[in-house]
């Protein structure tokens, strides 16, 4: 049997190539689509960039009403797990096919997850039909006359769905954790999807030809054809050996209240569908204020503002991202086990500690040189189409965004991995509350201040700001109930960094961002290297303990990997 400390360490060595790998996928497939956008961002029109903007939160709303509440339920059913519901009276359960070998328990656990994968796609199809008629229906006549716009919702639509019956290799991918895998088949996916967009724009400009947003539209379909293809050579072959099949089976159980229609675990049903209703504010909230750019602003604000959040967000796309999807799996697997060890409540918070530390960190980087540096990074490669103060100023704002982003992101994560049903339900209320909260200070920043983009960014900050306050309740009140404790002075910085981040902020402040010349790029990238490394002296002691930490993880994995 695997002992705890075993147990845990492999999840942890897991974590960590995995979330490096994971990390480069992000990094990969985002200088894909920099240097795609790059190449036509000065032959592309803030008015298509705005459609496309709301072409990419189409795509996005169907996958993610789809998907999301059964990936984070999937999430919570760890392969290792023991329970009542793999082995009845002695008598274990049985996939169809395989009534007559021997099944491991986590074979059971794996069909059931596979299975789950398919609810998905089913709930697909009604997602795409209910987004598809009223993004149509609802659209301004400026937008529906654009060219090739009724045919790129349609391909969109059907992208998001083949990228939808991708759903059970993910799910395999993730439960045994095949980060090498996934990451080969996303970023060549990532890359085609980008030489696609990148290659029709600029056949469209070198022609004179009006293609609209069909190159959008024809980049996701080709990312998902190309997710098919990577993910049907690459996890077959691998599903063999553990004796499951990736289709739609039926599992023989001797308790039939324990799966619906003999394919999906009751309580994994019931789990989605909590999930389920609190992701419906979860997303109105996350993807608030790009609805309410489609709605209330023009395309060319709308275009301005997608390109602000895509410089200024960057790094929470490449960074956060990752750490959020692989701490979602850690947490989960710590804290639901079947064999429950005391130790792994204490291995989780020192997960989450270390991560919110280096937030921190990261926090007082940004602050100061963010708003500082980004403006002419995008002066130096936007050109004059998107040389102006509203743009600069906004990319600013959108720095100081971030950290919200980064602490809100992990700490819903762990949420997530550690709530029974009652907190979900619990959590979904407060949800109403803080789309309430949403609403109100957008309407006191849109329609009374009269700040537009920047007013969204506000928003955006107030909201993530409620959000994780309730986060942090939520933690301090699950390790107050497995007797440890959290509090701001485990993972807060030195008041020495915060003053440096202080000082350094107040004193860029006053710099012109406009300054694009070889002496002002220079002196730029000689203030953000010493910076750096003042901050980096500051908090040397934190750094040294995570670089023991990390050299003590590899050389676990490394005897786990020998042992195997």
């Amino acid at each position: 049997m695997t002992q705890p400390g075993e147990h845990v360490s492999k999840i942890l060595a897991s974590s960590a190539s995995g979330t490096t790998l994971l990390i480069i996928v992000q990094i990969t497939s985002r200088l894909f689509t920099f240097i795609a956008n790059q190449l036509i961002l000065r032959t592309l029109s803030p008015a298509i960039l705005g459609i496309g903007t709301q072409l990419d939160l189409y795509f996005l709303s169907i996958l993610y009403f789809s998907r999301e509440s059964m990936r984070i339920t999937i999430q919570r059913q760890p392969l290792h797990a023991t329970s009542a519901a793999t082995i009845n009276e002695g008598r274990p359960d049985s996939i169809c096919g395989n009534a007559n070998r021997k099944i491991q328990p986590h074979t059971i656990l794996s069909q059931s997850v596979v299975n789950m994968s398919y609810l998905s796609l089913g709930m697909g199809v009604p997602s795409a039909l209910t987004f598809g008629t009223l993004y149509v229906y609802f659209a301004s006549q400026e937008v529906s006359q654009t060219p090739f716009y009724h045919v790129g919702v349609a391909i969109t639509t059907i992208a998001s769905l083949m990228e939808l019956s991708v759903e059970p290799f993910f799910v395999v991918a993730q439960q045994y954790m095949l980060y090498k895998n996934r990451a080969v088949v996303e970023t060549v996916a990532a890359f085609i999807k980008s030489l696609t967009v990148c290659s029709l724009f600029t056949w469209a400009a070198c022609t004179s030809r009006d293609l609209g947003v069909l190159p959008f539209a024809l980049g996701y379909f080709c990312y998902s054809v190309a997710l098919i293809c990577g993910y049907s050579i690459t996890i077959p072959k691998l599903t063999r050996q553990w004796r499951f099949s990736l289709l739609l089976t039926k599992i023989k159980s001797s308790d039939s209240s324990i799966y619906l229609a003999n394919r999906f675990p009751r309580r994994l049903v019931a789990l989605s569908t909590n999930i389920f209703f609190q992701s419906i504010l979860k997303h109105l909230l996350t993807q608030g204020d790009a609805m309410m750019l489609a709605a209330m602003t023009s395309l060319e604000d709308q275009g301005i503002y997608s390109l602000a959040s895509n410089y200024g967000g960057l790094v929470a796309r490449v960074l956060f991202q990752p750490i959020e999807e692989n701490s979602r799996t850690v947490f989960s697997s710590l804290l639901n086990s079947g064999e429950q060890y005391t130790s792994n409540v204490n291995v989780a918070k020192a997960h989450l500690v270390d991560i919110l530390r280096a937030y921190g960190i990261l926090a007082v980087l940004i602050f100061p040189l963010g708003p500082y540096l980004l403006p002419r990074v995008l002066l130096i490669l936007g050109g004059h189409m998107w040389a102006s103060p509203e743009v600069g100023s906004l990319l600013s704002l959108y720095c100081y965004y971030i950290p919200f982003l980064a602490f809100n992101g992990i700490t819903e994560a762990f949420v997530s991995s550690a709530a029974s049903p009652s907190d979900l339900r619990r959590q979904a209320c407060w949800m109403g509350v803080f789309s309430a909260s949403f609403a109100l200070t957008a309407y006191l920043f849109l329609k009374i201040g009269g700040l537009g983009a920047h007013g969204l960014v506000c928003t955006n900050m107030v909201n993530m700001a409620v959000r994780t306050a309730w986060s942090f309740i939520f933690l301090r009140s699950y390790f107050h109930r497995h007797d440890s404790s959290l509090t701001l002075a485990e993972f807060t910085i030195r008041p020495q960094t915060w003053i440096a981040g202080a000082l350094s902020s107040i004193i860029l402040t006053r710099q012109d961002y406009k300054d694009t010349s070889y002496h002002g790029l220079v002196k730029a990238l000689i203030f953000s290297a010493c910076y750096c490394l003042l901050i980096i002296s500051l908090e040397r002691k934190y750094f040294t303990t995570l670089y023991t930490r990390v050299c003590r993880t590899i050389n676990s994995r490394s005897k786990i990997t020998k042992m195997e």
